[in-house]
């Protein structure tokens, strides 16, 4: 079972996702960071993730991609940190890929566990941008919406708020 949670940044997406993944696990649970650090903006926020997790029962796997062969049990929660970071890390590493790639990582790593929990930013608009910003805009755009395809639930963040688009509450239990 996939469940998607899409919403802007700073919509409260990560802190839904970390709290419904302490209440629906079973099994192990799994936190897979993927934030490639590039300043001090970045180290505050993975401090502030860490910090809303403290005490959750997260094993923390740090993986910028490959997230496919991260050894998890079968019976576990996975929540994804995040599906927008992991495409970065595929499209700008020393031998690119696509967002097909980053689906194929997903896809694969939703087969080894029992439930996967991914978090991502929303759609984007790519008015107003050229070059790599505007191909990173389009590639998580069309991620984005395969993932809504596969995904069995599929939650947007607004103003702080879950919205349910796709599925229901009672299947997680």
């Amino acid at each position: 079972m996939m469940i998607l949670i899409i919403g802007a940044n700073s919509s409260g997406k990560s802190l839904y996702a970390e709290q419904l993944a302490s209440q629906i696990h079973h099994g192990d649970l799994y936190y897979v960071a993927t934030m490639n650090p590039y300043g001090d903006a970045d180290q505050a926020r993975i401090a502030k993730h860490r910090k809303q997790r403290q005490g959750m029962g997260f094993i923390t796997v740090e993986r910028l991609y490959e997230i496919d062969k991260i050894a998890v049990t079968p019976d576990s929660l996975v929540l994804l940190e995040d599906a927008s970071n992991l495409l970065a890390n595929i499209l700008f590493r020393d031998q690119p890929g696509d967002w097909q790639n980053a689906l194929n990582e997903i896809l694969s790593l939703s087969k080894n566990c029992r439930q996967l929990i991914v978090v991502t930013i929303g759609e984007l608009s790519e008015e107003g941008f050229s070059g790599e910003t505007k191909q990173y805009i389009q590639e998580l755009n069309h991620l984005n919406h395969r993932l809504k395809a596969c995904a069995t639930m599929v939650v947007r963040m607004q103003n702080g708020k879950p919205c349910i688009e796709k599925g229901d509450m009672d299947e997680l239990t």
